[in-house]
């Protein structure tokens, strides 16, 4: 018994860890960097108003997937035949798109720390999330990945907060009173959909369920790993904006091609410098391990020759991705394009788990919070709307 609850302990840690650097990639470092630098310490009330709508998301979608026993596009299959195909698509898409730019995210950070081509820095990295799934433990391997460099983030990007003395009082003073509130609607969105859009708000979820960590039995340990989850992407954004938000304080001028780098670099130097690149690596590769999973775990079950060789089908969705960057380089246009429609996979996968959360036939005899089921409509409605007309705009850059 105590050895079984050691492992859930293992799994739940890698769960909440796999969401939360999941979502910490290079655009969440270059999205929290630019946003500081353009609002300033209103970044703070952006911070706090995504991360309750993100918090709220999480614990819809991760107590019905635990208590159904079922992946994300198994629950859309049953709330409408054939939903379940189509949302995997688009998450497929998003994640192999967003695979791209973490690849890229790996090589740039690498050539930061020793000076390689960002290329040969970007299949250093696809080499290293191949060598995750090669492994007959890939879960078990996949946890500690994530883990280990989740904690590293933390560390280095704390030092860096530390060496920069940000206005704290400044920024919990704007956290609940911006000086400007009609600016942070759009860092909001973003930020909301860089945190639990996409393939991101499932990647711990589905990782219980290969572990077979679910049922109502076990929801208040989920709970618990879906809050992990949501509080480590928090304390890494806080220290990375205050982190930035003390660079800006001090006069410090940031570079807009690059503004974490130079923040970095500004603050602690050719050191700062450094971190930055293990940081903006790390990051990277958790990512590229997040997204791969996540995304063939939409697809494993709906297409059995893929169920068969999981971890095969993941290793050449990251050689795939890193050949693309190599060979082709990042699409603009079409990580513009799949960017927007990743903006409308929220609200739809979480309006499919709210339907689901009622429905005997998926959580059985389960009685889901009517508080999460309604402030989970809430966040619907605001992200579907934020994402119908971010659409719409992208589109028609597009054509």
């Amino acid at each position: 018994m105590e050895k079984n609850k050691k492992g859930n302990l293992s799994v739940l840690l890698g769960a909440a860890f796999l969401m939360a650097t999941s979502a910490i990639g290079p655009g969440f470092m270059t999205q929290t960097a630019t946003f500081t630098n353009g609002l300033k310490a209103d970044f703070a009330f952006v911070i706090l108003v995504s991360i309750v709508m993100s918090y709220i998301t999480q614990l819809n979608v991760w107590r019905v997937i635990a208590v159904s026993r079922l992946r994300g596009q198994d629950i859309a299959n049953k709330v409408l035949p054939g939903l379940g195909y189509f949302i995997a698509f688009l998450v497929a898409l998003g994640g192999l798109a967003f695979n791209i730019g973490n690849v890229g995210g790996a090589g740039l950070g690498i050539n930061v720390i020793f000076g390689l081509d960002p290329k040969v820095g970007a299949a250093i990295g696809g080499i290293l999330g191949v060598i995750i799934f090669t492994s007959k433990s890939a879960g078990k391997a996949m946890d500690k990945l994530t883990q280990i460099l989740g904690a590293a983030m933390i560390i280095l990007i704390a030092y860096v907060c530390a060496t920069t003395a940000p206005p704290v009082s400044e920024a919990a003073k704007r956290m609940v009173a911006p000086s400007d509130m009609g600016a942070t609607v759009p860092a909001i969105l973003t930020l909301l959909g860089g945190t639990v859009g996409g393939y991101i708000v499932f990647s711990g979820g589905h990782r219980l369920i290969d572990a077979g960590v679910t049922g109502e039995e076990n929801l208040s340990e989920v709970n618990k790993s879906a809050t992990l989850g949501i509080v480590v992407a928090l304390v890494v954004r806080i220290l990375l904006f205050l982190a930035v938000l003390g660079v800006i304080n001090s006069g410090g001028v940031l570079d807009e091609k690059n503004v974490a780098a130079s923040a970095f670099r500004i603050a602690s130097g050719e050191i700062g410098y450094k971190i930055f690149g293990i940081v903006f690596t790390a990051a990277a590769l958790t990512s590229v391990v997040g997204a791969a999973f996540t995304s063939v775990s939409f697809l494993k079950t709906l297409f059995k020759p893929i169920g068969e060789r999981a971890n095969l089908v993941t290793i050449l969705f990251i050689v795939f991705s890193t050949i693309i960057f190599i060979f082709i380089g990042q699409p603009q246009k079409l990580l513009v394009l799949v960017g927007a429609l990743n903006g409308l996979i929220l609200p739809i996968t979480l309006a499919v788990m709210l339907i689901a959360s009622k429905k005997k036939s998926i959580v059985g005899e389960y009685v889901h919070s009517n508080i999460l089921f309604y402030l989970g409509w809430v966040v619907t409605v605001v992200s579907a709307y934020i994402g119908v007309t971010t659409f719409v705009s992208k589109m028609s850059t597009f054509f």
